[in-house]
């Protein structure tokens, strides 16, 4: 990381079907060598399937199953003289979505369904609905920050 200066953050710009920037970056992380266009078939297949499971539109179910999934509070390791503790912090806003995204994708390509759509629809449905693993792994990182507390005052 350079030290003379923060790096400029990019702009990205909405997807074209919700005309959302939370949709796009799901897109980017989502994509794999720079194939775009599959990425937004599968993300936009997946929302269609959750349209008919839960009767909402895609989109909102789309962004509270994100809401449910943004972990608050994580652990960030801090070397004291000689000793490393593991210091809970409060995760930045932007960080928070790009966690949440990830978790969710990376469990999504973990499961068990036939297609890549059918996965993240499922992955989706059950943040939506405030279970599985990627609220497991949220709630798991919330856990170990509370265990962590008492080394709360070597934050910097």
């Amino acid at each position: 990381m350079s030290r003379r200066s923060q790096a400029e953050k990019r702009e990205i710009l909405p997807d074209s079907r919700y005309q959302s920037t939370l949709v796009s970056k799901f897109i980017n992380a989502l994509m794999k060598k720079g194939k775009r266009s599959i990425a937004e078939t599968i993300l936009y297949k997946s929302l269609a399937m959750l349209e008919e499971k839960v009767g909402q539109p895609g989109l909102n179910v789309f962004k509270q199953a994100v809401n449910n999934a943004k972990p608050a509070l994580e652990v960030k390791s801090r070397r004291v003289g000689g000793a490393t503790y593991q210091v809970p912090v409060e995760v930045r806003p932007e960080r928070r979505t790009a966690l949440a995204m990830r978790w969710m994708i990376g469990f999504a390509r973990a499961r068990n369904e036939k297609t890549m759509e059918a996965r993240l629809a499922a992955e989706l449905l059950s943040c939506f609905r405030n279970e599985g693993t990627t609220i497991k792994k949220k709630e798991d990182t919330h856990r170990m920050a509370e265990a962590n507390r008492a080394f709360a005052h070597y934050r910097w």
